[in-house]
């Protein structure tokens, strides 16, 4: 029964999630956190550091651990096909309709309407990470998550690492090692 959950729990995730890993976060942290309490909110926001550092997608990454923590090696192999069955069937289904129809305005536009839609499920992401939010009285009641906004150092690294990347163009792989080491060294 587990199995079966997991499967549709993120093949839902997969099919109805579009701009990739970070767009799914939210959806996936109301379906594994608060829907079905399958992990802590301290955990997910560990999953969502450990994903960002490990190669893969993260939204993969996070299918594969929750599916570990849930069921096993087993539980991450069903949680981890379930999330990228759907983009398999939906990009055959693209390049079909794109080799028919690319040239028309309509799929312009149908694509250019997707934008704004990604960029929303992204700062959701975002937003989730940094509050918990919940509705009491009808009117939404927002609490600081504080373990997840780390310490001045942590800010510290943040900013020297955006200063690098974009006035300097460095190497995004740099970047990742030099947090990585100056993290090490800190704490």
């Amino acid at each position: 029964m587990i199995y079966l959950q997991l499967f549709a729990t993120f093949f839902i995730i997969g099919l109805f999630t579009f701009g990739g890993g970070a767009a799914m976060l939210s959806l996936i942290q109301t379906q594994v956190v608060t829907k079905f309490a399958w992990l802590t909110e301290g955990q997910f926001t560990d999953i969502v550091a450990i994903s960002q550092c490990t190669p893969g997608p993260i939204g993969v990454n996070c299918a594969t651990y929750t599916g570990y923590e849930v069921a096993g090696v087993a539980g991450s192999a069903v949680a981890t096909f379930a999330l990228v069955l759907p983009s398999f069937i939906i990009f055959y289904g693209i390049i079909a309709l794109y080799n028919k129809y690319h040239r028309t305005s309509l799929f312009g536009d149908i694509m250019s309407c997707l934008r704004p839609a990604v960029a929303g499920l992204i700062g959701a992401a975002a937003i989730i990470l940094m509050f918990r939010i919940s509705m009491d009285g009808g009117l939404p009641q927002v609490e600081v998550i504080e373990e997840n906004f780390g310490d001045w150092c942590s800010w510290a690294i943040l900013g020297a690492a955006f200063i690098a990347s974009f006035y300097f163009k460095a190497n995004p792989i740099l970047l990742i090692v030099a947090g990585g080491i100056a993290g090490l060294i800190i704490y």
